[in-house]
């Protein structure tokens, strides 16, 4: 054989050009493997970390407080105004005065834009009342008992395309016609007037120290709206002779009335049937010491807001009991001020209002959130009158010296605070606080309830029993896998499992929310009964086993002994599902949701049970697949040198191989929780989608990510519902980056631990 040289070698000499460009070559493409990787690592990092101050930048807003700017601040001929209304353009105000005149005016000027002519006549007014906000509508009582209601409105057009032009009116709902309100002829000291859906109400205290109430409905012809008639009911409330009436509210739906007296009481009265008044309440609401300096109502006009002479103010709202019976309840207070209440004015489209005090402090609050956002004096005067548009971004006030003051107002998300997200919220008509979810209604005064809680429950909730389902199985099923089972047949398993991780999740919740949840609840005895049964039957196979000569049992090769399983598997599941309807009716009367209901167990179809069967198969390959690796990676002198010393497979198994494969198995069931957090369909088309906090495995929930998918679609951009929205994300991504690298953390111990075994 030709020895090798130099001369005759194929490969080219060291110092030689051709083996220089190689190396050269070679070390370009180690460089620019190192900058790839280290860029793709980098990148990774960075695009974790602009996800998190991107979510981050969108739920800041939420938490800032109220903050308020003077646009205008003027001299006025308006004096001695009563009642102030301004539009949702903050440019056109109104003005109510004792002495009967209504003034629109521009807002920033003052200038009087309209002064209309009411029809008072001769009348001698000696009362102003106005209803709510939402409606624009006043009333003015008379000495002889009677009284006009009008109502406030605005004509915009665009006649020129861009320009905006605002023209003011003033309507009659009940036409021009003076309505006698007190038949007796007595001057209303107090009048609350409330028109809504052809529907008049009057509710007024005569000088004779009685409350009479007149409500009248309008009829309109068929073919003629102008031409209509008026259809009256009227019923009085006897006070008693130290009852002295301070304050008087009628609810917008002309269902309720609340009286405030000197003494501090509250009367609550049902007025749905006007003809006879019944009082359901009188409740002591301030103590002794402490007046009550103003009435008025939230909107929606459930809560009416207490303001007291010591600066508090007092939500109170009726409960229903169990016997269906209503009480008022104090539900919360605001004592950030601490001089009287003079003016509340709630907004028009949340649950907010801002309050006037005798020394010109202005505060803001919203009630939802439990939230004071803002105190600051805005007006020098003790009696000044108030408005907010009905934007909640504007204020005109004006004192009786005529000085008018128009500010802007920047509150975007007053009903968001911690309160509101993660504790107990007392909600308008609940009969307790709750953790409740509800972010939208086909109600304009609807109460959004923003509470985080139920979703990251039901996330915990869906993990918790995807991980019961997925871990044992995965895990055991690795262990045999990778140290019992024969290679070929190893060949086989092991794929077969990785392929079930392409299944698409979506498909799986479909399945599970229109098959197999119908089916768990047709057949729950035979559910139950595979659940308890298929160990034992297990168990006692693998007791047998051992039991059969041996002979017999070496005719089955080495790693094969699982499949002795399969049929004992199909075998306890055909069993148990055809005997589901006789257990069903031996033991659950032929019904054994109902059953279960009746015991105090709620029952939903799509249920936990059904999500932690479904979800626990969507986790089990990801498991399964890292856990055997880990352990099938396990070096093999371990394991040799452990049997040589005399140690039995499950030894060996236990004490040498679990632990060293530890790491790899922890990081297996992380990965694993943290795609039971993240997940989406299943938990979307399985679950019923009910946010409620119940650990009940036959009720469902809602989680993080599937309210994110759901709602986001429908969420006002910049709107409280859209930030919650992604604060949702924020704390899901939070929990997965805690929960990872915890992990991570306890997987290098582990690592450190057992490496050197």
């Amino acid at each position: 054989m030709l020895e090798q040289t130099a001369d005759n070698s194929v490969l080219p000499a060291a110092d030689s050009p051709v083996a220089k460009r190689r190396r050269a070559w070679r070390g370009t493409k180690d460089r620019l493997a190192k900058h790839a990787v280290a860029f793709g690592g980098i990148s990774v990092i960075l695009a974790i970390v602009l996800i998190f101050f991107y979510l981050l930048y969108v739920v800041m807003p939420m938490f800032q407080g109220a903050d308020i700017e003077t646009k205008a601040d003027y001299q006025s001929e308006i004096s001695e105004s009563r009642y102030l209304s301004i539009n949702e353009y903050n440019d056109v105000a109104v003005t109510v005065n004792a002495d009967g005149r209504v003034r629109f005016f521009e807002s920033e000027t003052g200038e009087t834009m309209y002064e209309p002519d009411l029809p008072i006549a001769d009348n001698q007014i000696s009362s102003v009342g106005a209803g709510s906000n939402t409606t624009g509508v006043f009333g003015y009582g008379f000495e002889n008992g009677s009284a006009l209601v009008f109502q406030s409105d605005y004509k915009v057009t665009y006649p020129e395309g861009t320009t905006r032009v605002i023209v003011p009116k003033v309507e009659y709902p009940l036409g021009d016609n003076i309505v006698k309100v007190d038949p007796e002829g007595q001057a209303l000291t107090l009048l609350n007037v409330q028109s809504y859906d052809d529907q008049t109400t009057f509710a007024a205290l005569t000088a004779d120290n009685r409350v009479v109430l007149k409500s009248v409905t309008k009829e309109e012809d068929f073919l003629d709206n102008t031409v209509f008639t008026l259809k009256e009911k009227s019923a009085q409330i006897t006070l008693g002779n130290s009852d002295k009436i301070n304050h008087l509210k009628l609810d917008i739906n002309q269902r309720e009335l609340y009286l405030a007296d000197d003494k501090g009481f509250i009367h609550y009265y049902d007025v749905k049937n006007t003809a006879q008044p019944r009082l359901i309440q009188k409740v002591k609401a301030v103590p002794s010491s402490v007046d009550i300096t103003s009435l008025e109502f939230l909107t929606g006009g459930i809560s009416i807001l207490v303001g007291r002479s010591d600066g508090q103010i007092d939500q109170w709202f009726p409960v229903r009991d169990k016997d269906n019976n209503y009480t008022l309840h104090n539900v919360r207070s605001f004592a950030e001020q601490t001089n009287p209440i003079i003016a509340i004015a709630p907004e028009q489209s949340r649950k907010g209002f801002m309050a006037l005090d005798n020394q010109g402090e202005l505060g803001i609050y919203h009630t939802t959130a439990q939230r004071t956002l803002m105190v600051t004096k805005v007006v020098e005067s003790d009696q000044a009158v108030m408005a907010i548009s009905p934007r909640a971004n504007g204020i005109i006030a004006v004192t009786p010296e005529g000085n008018i003051t128009l500010l802007d107002v920047e509150n975007e998300h007053p009903d968001i605070s911690w309160h509101s997200l993660w504790e107990k919220v007392w909600y308008e008509s609940r009969d307790k606080p709750e953790y409740i979810w509800q972010s939208s209604s086909a109600s304009s005064d609807f109460e959004p309830k923003f509470s985080l809680s139920p979703l990251t429950f039901g996330t915990i909730k869906a993990a918790f029993y995807a991980m019961m389902v997925a871990v044992p199985l995965a895990i055991m099923g690795a262990i045999f896998t990778a140290y019992f089972m024969s290679p070929k047949m190893r060949t086989l398993v092991k794929p077969t499992i990785e392929i079930m991780e392409a299944l698409p999740t979506v498909i799986l919740g479909f399945l599970a929310g229109l098959w197999l949840a119908p089916l768990v609840e047709d057949n729950l005895p035979g559910v139950f009964t595979i659940i308890f049964m298929l160990p034992l039957m297990i168990i006692l196979t693998a007791w047998g086993w051992t039991k059969l000569p041996r002979q017999w049992r070496e005719r089955i090769p080495d790693g094969w002994e699982a499949a002795i399983l399969i049929p004992i598997v199909l075998l306890v599941g055909y069993v148990s599902m055809s005997a589901s309807s006789t257990i069903e009716i031996w033991l659950f009367d032929g019904n054994m949701p109902m059953f279960l209901n009746q015991i105090g167990i709620d029952f939903d179809q799509r249920n936990s049970l059904v999500v932690g069967l479904v979800m626990g198969f969507a986790v089990i390959p990801t498991i399964f697949s890292i856990t055997e690796d880990a352990i099938f990676g396990v070096p093999k002198h371990l394991t040799i040198g452990s049997l040589a010393l005399g140690a039995t497979p499950w030894q060996t198994m236990t004490r040498v191989v679990l632990l060293t494969a530890s790491p790899g198995i922890f990081s297996a069931v992380m990965i694993g929780l943290g795609r039971a957090v993240g997940e989406t369909m299943i938990v979307l088309m399985a679950t019923g989608n009910t946010p409620i906090m119940d650990f009940n495995i036959f009720e469902g929930f809602r989680a993080l990510s599937a309210n994110i998918a759901v709602e986001m679609p429908e969420a006002e951009v910049n709107s409280s519902h859209y930030r919650v929205l992604f604060l949702a994300a924020l704390v899901l991504f939070m929990a997965t980056f805690v929960l990872n690298t915890v992990a991570e953390l306890v997987r290098q111990r582990l690592r450190n631990k057992y490496s050197s075994l």
